[in-house]
Protein backbone atom coordinates (compact mmCIF):
# COMPACT_ATOMS: atom_id res chain seq x y z
CA UNK A 1 0.00 0.00 0.00
CA UNK A 2 1.22 3.20 -0.84
CA UNK A 3 2.59 5.53 2.23
CA UNK A 4 0.99 9.26 2.82
CA UNK A 5 3.12 11.28 0.33
CA UNK A 6 4.83 8.61 -1.38
CA UNK A 7 5.09 8.99 -5.15
CA UNK A 8 4.58 6.32 -8.14
CA UNK A 9 5.46 7.19 -11.71
CA UNK A 10 3.38 9.14 -14.71
CA UNK A 11 5.13 8.07 -17.26
CA UNK A 12 8.68 10.14 -16.57
CA UNK A 13 6.71 12.01 -14.16
CA UNK A 14 6.73 11.51 -10.47
CA UNK A 15 3.15 11.73 -9.16
CA UNK A 16 0.79 11.13 -5.75
CA UNK A 17 -0.86 8.08 -5.99
CA UNK A 18 -4.60 9.61 -6.52
CA UNK A 19 -3.04 11.79 -9.30
CA UNK A 20 -2.12 8.94 -11.55
CA UNK A 21 -5.08 7.42 -11.19
CA UNK A 22 -6.75 10.25 -12.12
CA UNK A 23 -4.42 11.22 -15.17
CA UNK A 24 -4.82 7.69 -16.32
CA UNK A 25 -8.71 7.87 -16.36
CA UNK A 26 -8.25 10.89 -18.43
CA UNK A 27 -5.89 9.04 -20.95
CA UNK A 28 -8.28 6.56 -21.65
CA UNK A 29 -11.55 8.44 -22.08
CA UNK A 30 -9.11 10.54 -24.83
CA UNK A 31 -8.28 7.84 -26.38
CA UNK A 32 -11.34 5.02 -26.18
CA UNK A 33 -13.29 5.71 -29.29
CA UNK A 34 -10.13 5.17 -31.55
CA UNK A 35 -8.51 2.43 -29.34
CA UNK A 36 -8.72 -0.41 -31.58
CA UNK A 37 -7.54 1.47 -34.50
CA UNK A 38 -4.65 2.61 -32.95
CA UNK A 39 -4.03 -0.28 -31.27
CA UNK A 40 -4.03 -2.05 -34.98
CA UNK A 41 -1.72 0.38 -36.20
CA UNK A 42 0.60 1.17 -33.59
CA UNK A 43 1.54 -2.96 -33.22
CA UNK A 44 0.81 -4.02 -36.47
CA UNK A 45 -1.90 -5.89 -35.92
CA UNK A 46 0.02 -8.34 -34.00
CA UNK A 47 -1.30 -7.26 -30.85
CA UNK A 48 -4.44 -9.63 -31.68
CA UNK A 49 -2.07 -12.77 -32.20
CA UNK A 50 -0.16 -11.80 -29.04
CA UNK A 51 -3.71 -11.93 -27.21
CA UNK A 52 -4.52 -14.83 -28.71
CA UNK A 53 -1.45 -16.56 -27.31
CA UNK A 54 -2.25 -15.44 -24.04
CA UNK A 55 -5.39 -17.11 -24.21
CA UNK A 56 -4.31 -20.53 -25.32
CA UNK A 57 -1.82 -20.03 -22.42
CA UNK A 58 -4.28 -19.16 -20.23
CA UNK A 59 -5.26 -22.97 -19.20
CA UNK A 60 -9.08 -21.66 -18.91
CA UNK A 61 -11.79 -24.74 -19.50
CA UNK A 62 -15.36 -25.12 -19.92
CA UNK A 63 -17.53 -23.70 -16.95
CA UNK A 64 -14.17 -21.68 -15.39
CA UNK A 65 -14.69 -18.44 -13.75
CA UNK A 66 -11.76 -15.81 -15.54
CA UNK A 67 -10.85 -12.07 -14.71
CA UNK A 68 -9.98 -10.10 -17.43
CA UNK A 69 -8.42 -7.30 -15.65
CA UNK A 70 -8.12 -3.64 -17.69
CA UNK A 71 -9.89 -5.23 -20.12
CA UNK A 72 -10.47 -2.37 -22.05
CA UNK A 73 -12.49 -2.57 -25.20
CA UNK A 74 -12.91 -6.35 -24.48
CA UNK A 75 -10.75 -8.18 -27.00
CA UNK A 76 -9.70 -10.74 -24.44
CA UNK A 77 -13.05 -11.43 -22.96
CA UNK A 78 -13.82 -11.90 -26.49
CA UNK A 79 -11.82 -14.61 -26.99
CA UNK A 80 -12.18 -16.62 -23.26
CA UNK A 81 -15.64 -16.24 -23.47
CA UNK A 82 -16.18 -19.12 -26.38
CA UNK A 83 -13.72 -21.30 -24.38
CA UNK A 84 -15.44 -20.97 -20.86
CA UNK A 85 -18.82 -21.61 -22.54
CA UNK A 86 -21.75 -20.80 -21.76
CA UNK A 87 -21.10 -22.38 -18.45
CA UNK A 88 -18.41 -19.95 -17.54
CA UNK A 89 -18.10 -17.14 -16.66
CA UNK A 90 -15.82 -13.89 -17.68
CA UNK A 91 -15.82 -10.84 -15.58
CA UNK A 92 -14.25 -7.81 -17.68
CA UNK A 93 -13.44 -5.28 -15.41
CA UNK A 94 -11.61 -2.26 -16.22
CA UNK A 95 -11.47 1.35 -14.14
CA UNK A 96 -12.10 3.75 -17.00
CA UNK A 97 -16.35 3.93 -17.98
CA UNK A 98 -15.59 4.42 -21.58
CA UNK A 99 -13.44 2.12 -22.79
CA UNK A 100 -15.61 -0.79 -20.40
CA UNK A 101 -18.55 0.83 -21.83
CA UNK A 102 -17.01 -0.20 -25.43
CA UNK A 103 -16.23 -3.36 -24.64
CA UNK A 104 -19.72 -4.22 -23.11
CA UNK A 105 -20.82 -2.73 -25.99
CA UNK A 106 -18.93 -5.33 -27.89
CA UNK A 107 -19.68 -8.10 -25.89
CA UNK A 108 -23.26 -7.44 -26.45
CA UNK A 109 -23.25 -7.39 -30.34
CA UNK A 110 -20.64 -10.37 -30.56
CA UNK A 111 -24.13 -12.47 -28.16
CA UNK A 112 -21.57 -12.98 -25.53
CA UNK A 113 -23.65 -13.53 -22.52
CA UNK A 114 -21.09 -15.28 -20.36
CA UNK A 115 -19.42 -11.74 -20.71
CA UNK A 116 -20.45 -9.93 -17.38
CA UNK A 117 -18.75 -6.18 -16.58
CA UNK A 118 -17.55 -4.51 -13.93
CA UNK A 119 -15.47 -1.14 -13.31
CA UNK A 120 -12.98 -1.64 -11.30
CA UNK A 121 -9.56 -0.15 -8.93
CA UNK A 122 -7.01 -2.99 -9.49
CA UNK A 123 -5.92 -2.26 -5.57
CA UNK A 124 -9.42 -2.98 -4.26
CA UNK A 125 -11.01 -5.48 -6.64
CA UNK A 126 -14.61 -6.24 -5.17
CA UNK A 127 -14.84 -10.23 -5.47
CA UNK A 128 -14.36 -12.35 -2.85
CA UNK A 129 -11.40 -14.71 -2.14
CA UNK A 130 -10.51 -18.14 -4.31
CA UNK A 131 -13.45 -16.56 -6.56
CA UNK A 132 -11.44 -17.02 -10.23
CA UNK A 133 -10.02 -20.01 -12.04
CA UNK A 134 -7.53 -17.41 -13.85
CA UNK A 135 -6.80 -14.16 -14.72
CA UNK A 136 -5.19 -11.78 -17.40
CA UNK A 137 -4.41 -8.54 -17.63
CA UNK A 138 -3.60 -7.29 -21.37
CA UNK A 139 -1.42 -4.24 -21.53
CA UNK A 140 -2.56 -2.39 -18.79
CA UNK A 141 0.01 -3.50 -15.42
CA UNK A 142 1.55 -0.37 -16.85
CA UNK A 143 -1.06 2.10 -15.80
CA UNK A 144 -2.08 0.48 -12.23
CA UNK A 145 -1.02 3.30 -9.41
CA UNK A 146 0.05 0.55 -7.05
CA UNK A 147 1.62 -2.29 -9.19
CA UNK A 148 2.41 -4.31 -5.98
CA UNK A 149 -0.56 -4.10 -4.55
CA UNK A 150 -2.90 -5.24 -7.61
CA UNK A 151 -1.12 -8.18 -8.09
CA UNK A 152 -1.42 -9.00 -3.92
CA UNK A 153 -5.28 -8.65 -5.02
CA UNK A 154 -5.38 -10.50 -7.88
CA UNK A 155 -3.38 -13.45 -5.56
CA UNK A 156 -6.59 -13.39 -3.20
CA UNK A 157 -9.14 -13.37 -5.78
CA UNK A 158 -7.68 -16.49 -7.37
CA UNK A 159 -8.18 -20.02 -6.54
CA UNK A 160 -4.96 -22.08 -5.30
CA UNK A 161 -3.51 -23.05 -8.70
CA UNK A 162 -5.13 -20.48 -10.58
CA UNK A 163 -3.61 -19.26 -13.82
CA UNK A 164 -2.75 -15.33 -13.91
CA UNK A 165 -1.54 -14.11 -17.37
CA UNK A 166 0.28 -10.65 -17.77
CA UNK A 167 0.91 -9.06 -21.51
CA UNK A 168 2.71 -6.10 -21.62
CA UNK A 169 5.41 -4.06 -23.53
CA UNK A 170 8.97 -5.46 -22.23
CA UNK A 171 12.45 -4.85 -23.12
CA UNK A 172 13.98 -6.00 -26.36
CA UNK A 173 16.77 -8.19 -25.86
CA UNK A 174 18.40 -7.25 -28.85
CA UNK A 175 19.84 -3.28 -28.95
CA UNK A 176 19.57 -3.19 -32.93
CA UNK A 177 15.94 -3.80 -32.42
CA UNK A 178 15.44 -2.02 -29.29
CA UNK A 179 16.76 1.17 -31.16
CA UNK A 180 14.50 0.60 -33.95
CA UNK A 181 11.63 0.06 -32.40
CA UNK A 182 11.93 3.27 -30.09
CA UNK A 183 12.04 4.94 -33.67
CA UNK A 184 8.96 3.71 -34.65
CA UNK A 185 7.39 4.34 -31.14
CA UNK A 186 8.40 7.75 -32.01
CA UNK A 187 5.91 8.11 -34.47
CA UNK A 188 2.58 7.25 -32.37
CA UNK A 189 2.13 10.65 -31.01
CA UNK A 190 1.72 11.99 -34.32
CA UNK A 191 -0.49 9.31 -35.18
CA UNK A 192 -2.63 10.07 -32.14
CA UNK A 193 -2.83 13.72 -33.43
CA UNK A 194 -3.81 12.61 -37.23
CA UNK A 195 -6.67 9.68 -35.67
CA UNK A 196 -7.29 11.09 -32.07
CA UNK A 197 -7.02 14.69 -31.75
CA UNK A 198 -4.40 13.72 -28.84
CA UNK A 199 -0.53 13.83 -29.03
CA UNK A 200 -0.10 13.40 -25.90
CA UNK A 201 -1.86 10.81 -24.54
CA UNK A 202 0.77 8.77 -26.68
CA UNK A 203 3.77 10.16 -25.18
CA UNK A 204 2.53 8.69 -22.11
CA UNK A 205 2.38 5.87 -23.72
CA UNK A 206 5.72 5.30 -24.75
CA UNK A 207 6.75 7.00 -21.49
CA UNK A 208 4.84 3.93 -19.25
CA UNK A 209 6.72 1.48 -21.80
CA UNK A 210 10.24 2.67 -21.22
CA UNK A 211 9.61 2.76 -17.30
CA UNK A 212 7.71 -0.04 -16.82
CA UNK A 213 9.58 -3.50 -15.43
CA UNK A 214 11.41 -5.42 -17.63
CA UNK A 215 11.45 -9.32 -18.31
CA UNK A 216 13.11 -10.38 -15.00
CA UNK A 217 11.76 -7.14 -12.78
CA UNK A 218 8.39 -8.56 -13.43
CA UNK A 219 9.23 -12.08 -12.24
CA UNK A 220 10.47 -10.52 -9.01
CA UNK A 221 7.55 -8.24 -8.78
CA UNK A 222 5.08 -11.29 -9.25
CA UNK A 223 7.36 -13.90 -6.77
CA UNK A 224 7.00 -11.08 -4.16
CA UNK A 225 3.73 -11.54 -4.59
CA UNK A 226 3.25 -15.27 -3.36
CA UNK A 227 2.84 -16.10 -6.78
CA UNK A 228 4.42 -19.84 -8.01
CA UNK A 229 6.17 -20.89 -11.16
CA UNK A 230 6.66 -17.78 -12.62
CA UNK A 231 7.93 -17.68 -16.71
CA UNK A 232 8.11 -14.89 -18.93
CA UNK A 233 7.87 -16.01 -22.64
CA UNK A 234 9.25 -12.95 -25.39
CA UNK A 235 7.09 -11.94 -28.33
CA UNK A 236 8.64 -9.99 -31.17
CA UNK A 237 11.90 -10.16 -29.63
CA UNK A 238 11.27 -8.59 -26.33
CA UNK A 239 9.10 -6.35 -27.84
CA UNK A 240 6.51 -7.70 -25.55
CA UNK A 241 6.63 -10.52 -23.11
CA UNK A 242 4.01 -13.20 -22.10
CA UNK A 243 4.53 -13.34 -17.64
CA UNK A 244 2.59 -16.49 -16.26
CA UNK A 245 1.97 -17.77 -12.84
CA UNK A 246 0.15 -19.90 -10.63
CA UNK A 247 -1.50 -18.62 -7.40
Amino acid sequence: MNKTGEQVDFGFRNVAPDEKTRLVDEVFTSVAQRYDLMNDLMSLGTHRLMKRMLVEMSSARPGHSVLDLAGGTGDIAGLLAPVVGGDGRVVLADLNPSMLALGRDKSLDAGLAQVQCCCVKAEALPFAEDEFDGATIGFGLRNFTDKRRALAELKRVLKPGGVLLVLDFSKPTNPWLDAAYRGFQSTWPALGKLLVGDAQSYRYLIESIRVHPDQQALKVLLADAAFNAVEHHDLLGGIAAIHRALA
